[in-house]
């Protein structure tokens, strides 16, 4: 009798501690068929394609272990994302960060978007996918990479080697979010900056002379929403950024924000680049519409700024098959030094 209490005992304490962990797995398959100027008619995507792993024990009195995982894939290879002869991303491209939550927020540590890459998201009508009628990865960002001191082919938007903090809700309105990169040689090829072939101002695989950080604030209040941000990267390139959104009717959204890119240290020919974007997402029945409009100038012009200016205007439209699953259309029309015109008819489904 006492050996079966002892047994349920046990049984009772496993039972508790399984029921405070958990772990899913989560995904993203997006693929459609594109076609843009100058190219043949392409299977691309819209949205980046991800298999993610992620995960939260509770270890008691208010305090959590958190972990994340993301892979990151080309839905018509099924290789690893941005994988050919002479670029490769590493397995967990998406993200890999490890942490603790409570009541003093988020702390995490490892590789993951930038406090400012993450928060400006939301204030983009393309919710910051990386698809061509997009503004996120150019425009919204005047042209900044947050990792120049990286491998071939690696995404613009990430710190590794980092540590990584958000703030609990403040007052139920404000949110603190800071990112902080140790000074770790990652596997760039050497970049010239203000130096000669000879002699490039960031040989390769450089360390960072400067900690790069990344700041963003945020701020709700009902209808409204806006954010302010400030990040430096490893080779000192500097980029402010200020957005707003507002819900004149609950399925109305619109947004815009202002951005300048300083890359005084390393670009001698026109270093600063500033660009603006305005949008809109509008619901309708199971249908959303999305539309924007961006500038940006100069852009490392060695001629005129006004004749390197970008101008860039898009429209899409998603339609709900489920919760899960939607059908996507997007046109868009981008003039620079030549114009591209870009269309393109996919599916999207998380899981």
């Amino acid at each position: 009798m006492k050996k079966s209490l002892v047994a349920l005992a046990l049984m009772g304490v496993f039972a508790g501690a399984y029921a405070q962990s958990s772990v899913t797995i989560y995904g993203t398959v997006d693929a459609g068929i594109s076609k843009r100027t100058g190219t043949t008619t392409q299977v691309g995507k819209r949205d980046n394609n991800k298999l993610g792993f992620k995960g939260i024990e509770d270890l008691g009195s208010g305090l959590k272990a958190i972990f994340q995982l993301e892979i990151r894939y080309e839905p018509d290879t099924g290789t690893i994302e941005n994988t050919t002869a002479t670029t490769s991303r590493p397995l967990f491209q998406g993200q890999s960060r490890v942490g603790l939550q409570g009541d003093f927020g988020t702390v995490r540590l490892g590789r993951g978007l930038t406090a400012f890459q993450e928060t400006s998201t939301a204030f983009e009508p393309w919710s910051g996918m990386p698809g061509v009628a997009g503004y996120q990865t150019d425009l919204q960002v005047a042209g900044y990479t947050s990792d120049p001191l990286s491998p071939v082919g690696n995404s613009n938007n990430r710190f590794s080697n980092a540590v990584f903090y958000n703030s609990p809700m403040i007052a139920d309105m404000f949110q603190l979010n800071v990112t902080v990169a140790a000074k770790e040689a990652n596997g760039n090829p050497a970049i010239v900056g203000k130096g000669t072939t000879l002699n490039p101002q960031f040989p390769a695989n450089s360390a960072p002379q400067t900690m790069p950080y990344s700041l963003s604030a945020t701020a709700a209040n009902g209808p409204f929403a806006a954010y302010a941000a400030y990040e430096k990267n490893a080779v000192e390139t500097k980029l402010w950024s200020v957005g707003a959104s507002f819900k004149p009717i609950n399925d109305l959204k619109l947004m815009g924000s202002y951005q300048k890119q300083d890359q005084g240290n390393s670009t001698l020919i026109n270093p600063n680049t500033k660009a603006w974007l305005l949008g809109a997402n509008y619901t309708v029945g199971a249908g959303l519409i999305r539309v924007g409009y961006g500038q940006k100038t100069p852009d490392n012009a060695l001629n005129s700024p006004a004749l390197a200016k970008t101008k860039q205007a898009s429209i899409g439209y998603d339609y709900n098959l489920s919760a899960r699953t939607y059908l996507y259309v997007d046109a868009s029309n981008k003039k620079a030094a030549t114009t591209l015109n870009f269309y393109s008819l996919g599916i999207h489904h998380n899981f």
